[in-house]
């Protein structure tokens, strides 16, 4: 079994889990730190900007899937040629936080681009599909990129949403955006979803319940200051997720 051929069995067994460094995160130390978090608490994939020295790191630290992101054609392109297992077109927090916004159109854009520049070459693709713009342009955009043979979708939100109360009520709020993308997709589309953006050990086993085959998880990891922390960040996500799988599969 391959590295991503880990992921897509995770997939299919609705527990995969990707932690995500940043797509704006070229912290050489920071990633090292997410990565060997990712390894040792079990994830099913790690996602890391593109940066050779970065990407050719991941690759020699870790036995799980390393997918690159990117919003530049030419990067993802070259991402899969120093070996990434899977690229991603999105993890857009690097534009948000300079105010900027992406578009239905610019994403399809970009996966044109991307997959032309590939020309053939068999590479597993990630797409996450803007959280900010109308569900119904968000369900025509999933609708179209699974015809064009995407193997999987990412929702976001929580750049959208800001909470108005702590502790479990706020990180139901941050994530509230994010699994409602998830729920409208999987219902009007049969494209594989991961939930993303401000989903948390508290909210991933709603992403689950939503209909999500993954989640992504960053900043509840990346932004810890603690490698032991973020050890057992990434096993408290694993456990729960095992076991809202178990009882999804109780309630069949």
């Amino acid at each position: 079994m391959n590295r991503i051929d880990l992921f897509k069995k995770h997939l299919d067994e609705k527990r995969a889990i990707k932690v995500i460094a940043g797509i704006d995160n070229f912290n050489t130390e920071s990633v090292r730190n997410v990565v060997s978090a990712a390894e040792m608490g079990g994830a099913s994939a790690v996602d890391v900007c593109y940066n050779e020295e970065i990407i050719k790191m991941a690759k020699e630290m870790t036995s799980i899937p390393v997918f690159v992101s990117s919003i530049v054609p030419e990067e993802l392109a070259n991402a899969v040629k120093l070996g990434a297992d899977a690229i991603e077109v999105g993890n857009f927090d690097a534009l948000y936080k300079k105010g900027q916004r992406i578009s239905a159109e610019n994403v399809l854009e970009i996966v044109n681009e991307t997959l032309r520049l590939l020309n053939g070459e068999k590479t597993f693709i990630c797409v996450t599909v803007p959280g900010h713009i109308d569900i119904s342009e968000q369900i025509s955009l999933a609708m179209k990129l699974e015809e064009m043979g995407i193997d999987l979708i990412q929702t976001e939100g929580a750049a959208t949403t800001t909470p108005s109360n702590a502790g479990a009520r706020g990180l139901l709020q941050t994530a509230e955006v994010s699994i409602s993308n998830t729920i409208e997709l999987v219902r009007n589309t049969s494209i594989p979803v991961m939930t993303a953006s401000g989903i948390t050990t508290t909210t991933a086993p709603l992403a689950i319940a939503s209909g999500a085959c993954a989640i992504g998880v960053g900043s509840c990891v990346n932004k810890l200051n603690s490698p032991i922390a973020m050890v057992a960040v990434v096993k408290s996500l694993v456990e729960s997720l095992n076991i809202a799988t178990k009882k999804q599969m109780q309630n069949v």
